[in-house]
């Protein structure tokens, strides 16, 4: 059977749960000089999200991370390699009923940018905040259990507003 797209109202502890393993991933990499930031929808208030939360590193060189994957993975963290983006070590936890995603990316990548910049335009435009979370609703409650579908729906909006978070952010 399919797991569930689960679309939940705002958590505050989301938060809570973000500074936490935060924490326990900071000591787990030690002396790294690894930065962490709360990205997805539960890190924008009042988003409704799947009840995941993801954390973006940035690390010097990629290769950093990988001789951390033995406590990542007791850490509960399972190895998706670059899942989709080139240059990105990804992580899940939490098995089928995923708590954590975990991206690293190397200092300077585009990426980091290009995340930080949609998180910080929709905790600035409530407006089009609302306009995402609506459409996330409506498409977890059309799409019940067909994941792609659910993301494929949400593509086009991701998109738009991403352009204009770039140019607002830059």
């Amino acid at each position: 059977m399919r797991r569930k797209v689960q679309v939940v109202p705002y958590r505050q502890q989301w938060e809570a749960d973000y500074i936490r393993e935060c924490s326990n991933l900071k000591n787990v990499l030690g002396n790294s000089e690894a930065s962490f930031y709360h990205i997805g929808s539960t890190a924008i208030p009042e988003m409704s999200a799947k009840p995941v939360i993801d954390i973006m590193g940035s690390i010097k060189r990629i290769e950093e991370i990988d001789p951390f994957m033995l406590e990542l993975q007791t850490m509960g963290y399972e190895s998706k390699g670059e899942f989709g983006i080139p240059g990105r070590r990804f992580f899940q936890k939490g098995g089928n009923s995923r708590s954590h995603h975990l991206h690293i990316f190397q200092q300077g990548s585009v990426e980091i940018v290009r995340h930080l910049a949609f998180r910080d335009y929709l905790r600035s435009h409530t407006e089009e905040a609302l306009r995402y979370r609506r459409l996330k609703e409506q498409l977890a409650e059309q799409h019940p259990y067909n994941i792609e579908a659910y993301m494929e729906g949400k593509k086009e909006l991701i998109t738009e507003i991403e352009k204009k978070a770039l140019r607002w952010y830059r």
